[in-house]
């Protein structure tokens, strides 16, 4: 790698020639042209975009344009070269090198970038366009992005998918940890969104652990998705970084790799996985598959899950409450419950012949695996009323929640709220109402953003 301090802007930046290491270092003539084809092609911008995000790893800001503006020179091209590709990287963030070389885990993460990026333009192109009009084929496509990334391992069943929100407060954030702590004691991975808060904690906590139980090579899974990476960069911990198409596929990815799953704090985004989840968990073919379920926090988070519970039960019904735990201010028995249901999960594996990396049992309906659009027209569409079944329900309610992420931190939704003013979700009135209290109470914890004064993307109309 040769490199040179490039022209000033913002920030210090850096110029400079990157080669890969693992899952790019042994391609054909062909691959290199086609990969490089598709990063030149209409995704250079996307590119861009998710390469800046992983080079200002450990950033604090949840804004998505915000590094874009640090770093308006920041460019990126994929290089043929006969022994591979190589990555030129012009007036990159200084800070993602030391003494003049990158970062050998930030360079890991822009490597996933590029292979993430090119697989779905290669492989999930407009030519296969048909592939992903069924459920099967979606999930087919899931199963090769995964395994593409190498992340599909076999070996007993130890992956804890953790959910909770990028801003909480310390006092959560420190829980996450020791929570994190107490499931690498016990030998389980983590997989997370891949940012900071709840994301980072329980990677961070389980990485101490690792380390005393001398368990080599521990994995920190972070599966993330285009719209989203920019707001919530890679924190330094994740060591496998896989880039999914869109939200659906990301979801999906967790339900399928992971054996159980903890919901730390968050805001509309933790609310948004917990609806899906539970979508699916009450769908009929899904109701005898065993899947560990907690939801816990500090001692001052129990308010919190008493909401969220309220609400779900207000909507779904007590049948879907019964599909999840609740444990307050008790890490290690959080991760004992989820080590004893994970040897349920072996078990019901074993009998049914499944797989113990991917979870090919979990029925998933073709509409909550299609890309939810949240348009204005979209999100007032919604049918947010008493009286359908609890897991169509879900799936819409799921969708309310993802428009509003969309408004708080992806660059569409931001932009179309900027142009066409708030979303207007309408419902019953009961829903409406314990929707908009569980709103407002997130922005009254200051859980939907990080820093500065939030204006809502939204307005609940009973």
């Amino acid at each position: 790698m040769s490199n040179e301090i490039g022209a000033a802007t913002a920030l210090p930046t850096v110029n400079a020639y990157v080669y890969p290491r693992g899952g790019l270092d042994v391609l054909s003539r062909d691959e290199v042209a086609r990969l490089k084809d598709a990063s030149t092609g209409g995704m250079h911008d996307l590119l861009r975009r998710c390469a800046l995000a992983v080079l200002t790893s450990g950033s604090a800001s949840d804004d998505p344009r915000a590094a874009q503006e640090l770093y308006p020179d920041f460019d990126i091209q994929v290089l043929q070269q006969d022994r591979g590709i190589r990555i030129e990287l012009a007036n990159a963030p200084a800070m993602a090198f030391v003494d003049g070389q990158i970062i050998r885990g930030v360079a890991e993460l822009l490597f996933a970038v590029v292979r993430d990026l090119a697989y779905t333009a290669i492989e999930l192109g407009p030519e296969y366009a048909t592939d992903l009009e069924s459920s099967a084929g979606i999930t087919n496509a899931v199963f090769g992005l995964l395994r593409n990334a190498r992340l599909l391992q076999p070996g007993d069943p130890n992956m804890v998918v953790c959910w909770g929100g990028h801003s909480i407060n310390r006092v959560e954030y420190d829980y996450t940890k020791l929570v994190g702590y107490e499931l690498g004691l016990r030998g389980m991975d983590i997989c997370t969104g891949c940012g900071p808060g709840a994301m980072k904690g329980p990677m961070k906590g389980a990485n101490v652990a690792h380390a005393k139980q001398r368990q080599y090579p521990a994995r920190y899974i972070g599966i993330t998705e285009p719209g989203i990476i920019a707001a919530e960069s890679p924190n330094p911990i994740v060591n496998q970084l896989v880039i999914m198409p869109d939200i659906e596929k990301r979801l999906e990815s967790f339900v399928r790799l992971g054996h159980g799953i903890i919901v730390f704090p968050g805001g509309v985004g933790t609310a948004e996985e917990i609806l899906y989840l539970l979508g699916l968990l009450l769908q009929e073919e899904n109701r005898d598959i065993p899947f560990p379920f907690i939801l816990t926090g500090p001692t001052a988070s129990a308010p919190y899950f008493e909401q969220i519970d309220q609400f779900i039960r207000l909507t779904l019904g007590d049948e879907a409450a019964s599909r999840y735990e609740i444990i307050v201010a008790d890490p290690e028995q959080v991760a004992r419950r989820m080590s004893a249901g994970i040897r349920k999960v072996k078990e019901y594996r074993v009998g049914h012949k499944d797989s113990f990396y991917f979870n090919w049992s979990l029925s998933i309906p073709l509409d909550l695996q299609q890309p939810f659009v949240p348009t204005h027209e979209a999100m007032a569409a919604l049918d947010l009323h008493h009286g359908r079944r609890p897991h169509e329900l879900a799936a819409d309610l799921r969708r309310a929640f993802s428009g509003i992420v969309a408004g708080n931190v992806k660059e569409d939704g931001l932009r179309r709220v900027e142009e066409f003013g708030p979303f207007r979700i309408n419902g019953d009135r009961d829903i409406m109402q314990s929707l908009d209290a569980l709103l407002r109470a997130f922005v009254e914890q200051r859980r939907m953003k990080i820093a500065g004064e939030y204006k809502p993307c939204y307005e609940v109309v009973a």
